[in-house]
Protein backbone atom coordinates (compact mmCIF):
# COMPACT_ATOMS: atom_id res chain seq x y z
CA UNK A 1 0.00 0.00 0.00
CA UNK A 2 1.38 3.42 -0.95
CA UNK A 3 2.44 5.47 2.06
CA UNK A 4 3.42 8.68 0.23
CA UNK A 5 1.00 11.10 -1.34
CA UNK A 6 0.89 10.32 -5.07
CA UNK A 7 1.02 13.97 -6.13
CA UNK A 8 4.05 14.59 -3.91
CA UNK A 9 5.73 11.48 -5.26
CA UNK A 10 5.28 12.56 -8.89
CA UNK A 11 6.55 16.04 -8.09
CA UNK A 12 9.60 14.67 -6.32
CA UNK A 13 10.43 12.20 -9.10
CA UNK A 14 10.13 14.98 -11.71
CA UNK A 15 12.34 17.23 -9.59
CA UNK A 16 15.02 14.54 -9.39
CA UNK A 17 14.92 13.83 -13.10
CA UNK A 18 15.49 17.55 -13.64
CA UNK A 19 18.38 17.34 -11.18
CA UNK A 20 19.86 14.40 -13.10
CA UNK A 21 19.51 16.27 -16.42
CA UNK A 22 21.36 19.26 -14.96
CA UNK A 23 24.15 16.90 -13.91
CA UNK A 24 24.33 15.52 -17.44
CA UNK A 25 24.51 19.05 -18.85
CA UNK A 26 27.41 19.87 -16.52
CA UNK A 27 29.26 16.73 -17.67
CA UNK A 28 28.58 17.67 -21.30
CA UNK A 29 29.99 21.17 -20.71
CA UNK A 30 33.09 19.62 -19.16
CA UNK A 31 33.59 17.35 -22.18
CA UNK A 32 33.07 20.28 -24.56
CA UNK A 33 35.53 22.42 -22.62
CA UNK A 34 38.09 19.63 -22.68
CA UNK A 35 37.75 19.32 -26.46
CA UNK A 36 37.90 23.05 -27.16
CA UNK A 37 40.82 23.67 -24.80
CA UNK A 38 42.80 20.58 -25.69
CA UNK A 39 46.44 20.99 -24.81
CA UNK A 40 47.35 19.69 -28.25
CA UNK A 41 45.66 22.73 -29.80
CA UNK A 42 46.73 25.32 -27.26
CA UNK A 43 49.61 24.58 -24.88
CA UNK A 44 48.87 27.75 -22.90
CA UNK A 45 45.83 26.15 -21.25
CA UNK A 46 47.52 23.17 -19.64
CA UNK A 47 46.39 24.37 -16.20
CA UNK A 48 42.75 23.76 -17.03
CA UNK A 49 42.83 20.25 -15.53
CA UNK A 50 41.60 21.18 -12.04
CA UNK A 51 38.60 23.08 -13.37
CA UNK A 52 37.62 20.15 -15.60
CA UNK A 53 37.94 17.72 -12.68
CA UNK A 54 35.65 19.93 -10.59
CA UNK A 55 33.07 20.01 -13.42
CA UNK A 56 33.20 16.24 -13.87
CA UNK A 57 32.79 15.61 -10.12
CA UNK A 58 29.96 18.14 -9.78
CA UNK A 59 28.10 16.75 -12.78
CA UNK A 60 28.50 13.12 -11.74
CA UNK A 61 27.43 13.74 -8.13
CA UNK A 62 24.42 15.79 -9.26
CA UNK A 63 23.28 13.10 -11.68
CA UNK A 64 23.72 10.28 -9.15
CA UNK A 65 21.83 12.18 -6.45
CA UNK A 66 18.96 12.85 -8.85
CA UNK A 67 18.72 9.16 -9.74
CA UNK A 68 18.97 8.17 -6.06
CA UNK A 69 16.15 10.50 -5.07
CA UNK A 70 13.92 9.33 -7.93
CA UNK A 71 14.57 5.69 -7.01
CA UNK A 72 13.84 6.30 -3.32
CA UNK A 73 10.57 8.04 -4.11
CA UNK A 74 9.44 5.45 -6.64
CA UNK A 75 10.20 2.52 -4.33
CA UNK A 76 9.23 4.50 -1.21
CA UNK A 77 12.55 3.44 0.28
CA UNK A 78 13.29 5.35 3.44
CA UNK A 79 17.07 4.75 3.44
CA UNK A 80 17.53 6.20 -0.04
CA UNK A 81 15.50 9.25 0.89
CA UNK A 82 17.52 9.78 4.08
CA UNK A 83 20.81 9.58 2.15
CA UNK A 84 19.39 11.99 -0.41
CA UNK A 85 18.29 14.39 2.35
CA UNK A 86 21.73 14.38 4.00
CA UNK A 87 23.48 14.98 0.66
CA UNK A 88 21.09 17.82 -0.16
CA UNK A 89 21.75 19.51 3.18
CA UNK A 90 25.52 19.24 2.68
CA UNK A 91 25.25 20.39 -0.95
CA UNK A 92 23.08 23.41 -0.11
CA UNK A 93 25.51 24.42 2.65
CA UNK A 94 28.56 24.13 0.36
CA UNK A 95 26.88 25.97 -2.52
CA UNK A 96 25.79 28.86 -0.31
CA UNK A 97 29.13 28.96 1.51
CA UNK A 98 31.03 29.12 -1.78
CA UNK A 99 28.58 31.25 -3.73
CA UNK A 100 28.26 34.20 -1.35
CA UNK A 101 32.04 34.98 -1.17
CA UNK A 102 32.29 34.50 -4.96
CA UNK A 103 29.44 36.96 -5.51
CA UNK A 104 31.07 39.47 -3.16
CA UNK A 105 34.48 39.21 -4.87
CA UNK A 106 33.05 39.32 -8.41
CA UNK A 107 33.41 43.14 -8.79
CA UNK A 108 37.10 42.85 -7.85
CA UNK A 109 38.01 40.42 -10.65
CA UNK A 110 38.73 43.06 -13.27
CA UNK A 111 41.00 45.10 -11.02
CA UNK A 112 43.02 42.07 -9.90
CA UNK A 113 43.48 40.75 -13.43
CA UNK A 114 44.39 44.17 -14.80
CA UNK A 115 47.14 44.51 -12.23
CA UNK A 116 48.51 41.07 -13.08
CA UNK A 117 48.43 41.71 -16.84
CA UNK A 118 50.14 45.09 -16.52
CA UNK A 119 53.02 43.36 -14.76
CA UNK A 120 53.65 41.46 -18.04
CA UNK A 121 54.37 44.64 -20.03
CA UNK A 122 56.11 45.38 -22.29
CA UNK A 123 55.18 42.35 -24.34
CA UNK A 124 58.14 42.49 -26.70
CA UNK A 125 60.52 41.77 -23.80
CA UNK A 126 58.28 39.27 -21.98
CA UNK A 127 58.93 35.55 -21.67
CA UNK A 128 58.16 33.09 -24.44
CA UNK A 129 55.07 31.80 -22.61
CA UNK A 130 53.63 35.32 -22.26
CA UNK A 131 54.30 36.10 -25.92
CA UNK A 132 52.65 32.86 -26.96
CA UNK A 133 49.61 33.65 -24.82
CA UNK A 134 49.37 37.15 -26.32
CA UNK A 135 49.72 35.82 -29.86
CA UNK A 136 46.98 33.27 -29.19
CA UNK A 137 44.62 35.93 -27.83
CA UNK A 138 45.33 38.28 -30.72
CA UNK A 139 44.73 35.56 -33.32
CA UNK A 140 41.52 34.24 -31.78
CA UNK A 141 39.99 37.54 -30.62
CA UNK A 142 41.27 39.75 -33.46
CA UNK A 143 42.88 42.33 -31.19
CA UNK A 144 46.33 43.82 -30.69
CA UNK A 145 48.12 44.23 -27.37
CA UNK A 146 46.65 43.72 -23.95
CA UNK A 147 45.73 47.37 -23.36
CA UNK A 148 47.02 48.96 -26.58
CA UNK A 149 49.17 48.12 -29.57
CA UNK A 150 51.92 50.15 -27.85
CA UNK A 151 52.34 47.23 -25.43
CA UNK A 152 54.60 45.75 -28.14
CA UNK A 153 56.56 49.01 -28.55
CA UNK A 154 57.73 48.92 -32.18
CA UNK A 155 57.97 45.14 -32.38
CA UNK A 156 54.38 44.38 -33.41
CA UNK A 157 53.91 40.66 -34.25
CA UNK A 158 52.14 39.23 -37.27
CA UNK A 159 49.16 38.20 -35.11
CA UNK A 160 48.22 41.89 -34.85
CA UNK A 161 48.03 42.42 -38.60
CA UNK A 162 44.71 42.77 -40.42
CA UNK A 163 44.30 41.07 -43.75
CA UNK A 164 42.08 42.44 -46.49
CA UNK A 165 39.30 40.09 -45.41
CA UNK A 166 39.70 41.09 -41.75
CA UNK A 167 39.29 44.78 -42.57
CA UNK A 168 35.75 44.04 -43.77
CA UNK A 169 34.80 42.16 -40.58
CA UNK A 170 36.79 43.79 -37.77
CA UNK A 171 37.94 47.25 -36.73
CA UNK A 172 41.42 47.93 -38.03
CA UNK A 173 43.71 50.94 -38.07
CA UNK A 174 46.59 51.99 -40.26
CA UNK A 175 49.95 52.16 -38.57
CA UNK A 176 53.05 53.72 -40.15
CA UNK A 177 56.63 54.21 -39.03
CA UNK A 178 58.87 57.13 -39.71
CA UNK A 179 61.75 54.88 -40.74
CA UNK A 180 59.59 52.72 -42.98
CA UNK A 181 57.87 53.68 -46.15
CA UNK A 182 55.23 50.99 -45.76
CA UNK A 183 52.08 51.27 -43.69
CA UNK A 184 50.46 48.30 -42.00
CA UNK A 185 46.91 47.66 -40.84
CA UNK A 186 46.50 46.25 -37.34
CA UNK A 187 43.53 45.40 -35.13
CA UNK A 188 42.42 48.53 -33.33
CA UNK A 189 40.87 46.88 -30.26
CA UNK A 190 43.03 45.78 -27.33
CA UNK A 191 42.65 42.23 -26.01
CA UNK A 192 42.12 42.84 -22.30
CA UNK A 193 38.57 44.33 -22.50
CA UNK A 194 37.47 41.49 -24.79
CA UNK A 195 39.04 38.91 -22.50
CA UNK A 196 37.40 40.48 -19.45
CA UNK A 197 34.01 40.34 -21.15
CA UNK A 198 34.25 36.58 -21.47
CA UNK A 199 35.73 36.12 -17.99
CA UNK A 200 32.93 38.12 -16.36
CA UNK A 201 30.34 36.30 -18.46
CA UNK A 202 31.78 32.98 -17.30
CA UNK A 203 31.76 34.23 -13.69
CA UNK A 204 28.10 35.26 -13.97
CA UNK A 205 27.14 31.89 -15.47
CA UNK A 206 29.05 30.08 -12.71
CA UNK A 207 27.30 32.11 -10.01
CA UNK A 208 23.95 31.43 -11.64
CA UNK A 209 24.65 27.69 -11.68
CA UNK A 210 25.81 27.72 -8.05
CA UNK A 211 22.76 29.56 -6.68
CA UNK A 212 20.37 27.57 -8.91
CA UNK A 213 21.80 24.32 -7.54
CA UNK A 214 21.58 25.74 -4.01
CA UNK A 215 17.89 26.61 -4.49
CA UNK A 216 17.20 23.15 -5.94
CA UNK A 217 19.03 21.56 -3.01
CA UNK A 218 16.89 23.48 -0.50
CA UNK A 219 13.75 22.41 -2.39
CA UNK A 220 15.01 18.83 -2.33
CA UNK A 221 15.52 19.06 1.43
CA UNK A 222 11.92 20.23 1.92
CA UNK A 223 10.35 17.59 -0.33
CA UNK A 224 12.44 14.69 0.96
CA UNK A 225 11.74 15.72 4.57
CA UNK A 226 8.00 15.61 3.93
CA UNK A 227 8.25 12.19 2.29
CA UNK A 228 10.35 10.76 5.11
CA UNK A 229 7.81 12.11 7.62
CA UNK A 230 5.03 10.33 5.75
CA UNK A 231 7.01 7.08 5.72
CA UNK A 232 7.50 7.28 9.50
CA UNK A 233 3.74 7.20 10.05
CA UNK A 234 2.48 4.49 7.69
CA UNK A 235 -1.15 3.43 7.33
CA UNK A 236 -2.55 6.43 9.11
CA UNK A 237 -6.28 6.13 9.36
CA UNK A 238 -8.46 9.07 8.60
CA UNK A 239 -9.71 10.74 11.74
CA UNK A 240 -13.45 11.31 11.64
CA UNK A 241 -15.04 13.94 13.76
CA UNK A 242 -17.58 12.45 16.16
CA UNK A 243 -20.47 14.35 17.59
CA UNK A 244 -20.04 14.94 21.31
CA UNK A 245 -22.29 12.94 23.55
CA UNK A 246 -24.00 16.02 24.89
CA UNK A 247 -25.54 16.61 21.49
CA UNK A 248 -26.73 13.06 20.93
CA UNK A 249 -30.24 12.10 21.67
CA UNK A 250 -30.26 9.93 24.78
CA UNK A 251 -33.01 7.77 26.04
CA UNK A 252 -36.18 9.62 27.01
CA UNK A 253 -36.35 10.83 30.52
CA UNK A 254 -39.66 9.11 30.92
CA UNK A 255 -41.65 6.54 29.09
CA UNK A 256 -45.34 6.62 28.56
CA UNK A 257 -46.97 3.94 30.63
CA UNK A 258 -49.46 1.75 28.94
CA UNK A 259 -51.83 -0.27 31.05
CA UNK A 260 -52.03 -3.83 29.76
CA UNK A 261 -55.49 -4.87 28.64
CA UNK A 262 -57.45 -6.76 31.32
CA UNK A 263 -57.49 -10.53 30.96
CA UNK A 264 -60.68 -12.10 29.86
Amino acid sequence: MAQINSCLKRTFIGFNFLFAIIGGIIIGLAVLSQILTSAEKDPSVEGRGMGLIVLYIMGTVTMLLGLLGAFGAYKEQKLSLVVFLVCMVIGAFLMIRGGIPAAISRPQIEGVLEEKFRDLLPLNSASFQVKHMADTLQTQMHCCGLFSYTDWNNDIPASCLCSDEDEEKYECRMLGYSYLSQRRSIYSKPCFPILMHYILLLADISLGIIFTLAALAVLGVVLSSIMIHQLRQPNRTTVLFSVPAIFTSGPPKYQELHNPPPPY
